[in-house]
């Protein structure tokens, strides 16, 4: 069970990009009151992300208020700027806290390195979180407790659904599907409303019905209480147009292997990342 996060007992967000802002907005909405959310933000842009008042914003750690004791510091900068950021938080490093990142490739011991005998949870999130229908996969060393696990939980499901890993040696593979996931969709959308071009349709045509398709079929698949494989089944009509595009989508060289090819990809860069 999630904890109830209007009883967190101070939260502090590292990083306030489309991310981080997408998590901020989703605990608010969630019940975390403003005045226990401190936001460290050197570039804060308001067009993209609007704090609301009451939120402490502050450009560098060493602005923070003296006395501060969050209960849960999470990281939410890029991977390549973690080296430089996370040392200043150290002071924060205790048994009442717990860290969190959503940094790909990253793995808990970069940060145990620097901040100590900590409560750490890695979170593996992806961008659907900025509409509230993300996917966040967590896993926690073996210093966070049940109730840090379960405040952790509790603030990525702010954000959409949530499911834990009891070790993180295939975190790599969780972004290489879910993480990494959204964009080869995105593409999805592009190449089938290319492919609606190459047939005759109007560009602007094809972009609306390769969408609406994607979102639509998107949204079933979650709804319905059958599995995408079935939900397949239901659309192909024997000897019909459905199973003329399969035959080439289905075909040994067709879109399983190369999508395997992809996320192998992905994977592989996500371990060198944490190397």
């Amino acid at each position: 069970m999630t904890a109830d996060l209007s009883r967190i007992g101070g939260l502090l967000l590292v990083g306030c990009g489309k991310m981080g802002g997408a998590l901020l907005q989703g605990w608010l909405a969630r019940g975390v009151p403003a005045e226990r959310i401190h936001v460290v933000e050197p570039a804060l842009d308001p067009s993209r992300t609007q704090v609301p008042e009451g939120v402490g914003t502050v450009a560098d750690a060493a602005d923070l208020p003296d006395g501060l004791s969050p209960e849960i510091v999470v990281f939410a900068v890029k991977p390549q700027a973690m080296s430089d950021v996370v040392p200043a938080y150290a002071r924060f490093a205790g048994p009442g806290t717990a860290f969190v990142s959503i940094a790909a490739g990253t793995p808990i011991r970069f940060f145990e390195q620097r901040l100590g005998e900590i409560a750490m949870i890695r979170v593996m999130p992806n961008t659907p979180a900025a509409i509230g229908h993300g996917m966040s996969v967590l896993c926690a060393n073996a210093r966070t407790t049940a109730d840090q696990r379960a405040v952790a939980e509790g603030l990525m499901a702010a954000v959409g659904a949530t499911a834990w890993l009891e070790g993180e040696a295939l975190m790599d593979a969780v972004t290489a599907v879910s993480g990494s996931g959204p964009a080869y969709v995105f593409l999805l959308i592009e190449c089938l409303a290319k492919a609606g071009e190459e047939v005759g349709l109007d560009p602007d045509v094809a972009r609306t019905l390769a969408l609406q398709t994607v979102a639509g079929a998107g949204a079933l698949a979650v709804q319905s209480a059958d599995d995408a494989a079935q939900l397949r089944v239901n659309v192909t009509s024997p000897g019909g147009t459905t199973e003329a595009a399969l035959k080439v989508l289905m075909a040994a060289d067709g879109l399983q292997p190369l999508l395997t090819r992809a996320v192998e990809a992905a994977e592989k860069r996500g371990k060198e990342l944490g190397a």
